[in-house]
């Protein structure tokens, strides 16, 4: 029989925040540390994907990855 890994909360939040990255890079055609660094400047990786996470990982992928653009925008404009 095969065992089962499991996930902490922790490793599914950061593979969650991992996941927002990603489909950002997608999306926007830029690299993955270039997002990163972006989202982590204006504090969305903690104060929005890592605290919201309840909420938005009960959106489709396409949904959330707008959401990351839309909110970096925002976010990076009122800086």
């Amino acid at each position: 029989m095969e065992k089962l890994i499991e996930l902490s909360q922790t490793e599914i939040k950061l593979a969650f925040v991992a996941s927002c990255i990603e489909g950002t890079v997608g999306a926007l055609g830029k690299s993955y540390h270039e997002i990163f660094e972006r989202m982590k400047r204006v504090g969305m990786i903690r104060n929005y994907i890592w605290s919201n996470y309840e909420m938005l990982h009960t959106e489709s992928r396409e949904n959330v990855t707008k959401n990351m653009i839309e909110c970096l925008t925002n976010w990076e404009a009122g800086q």
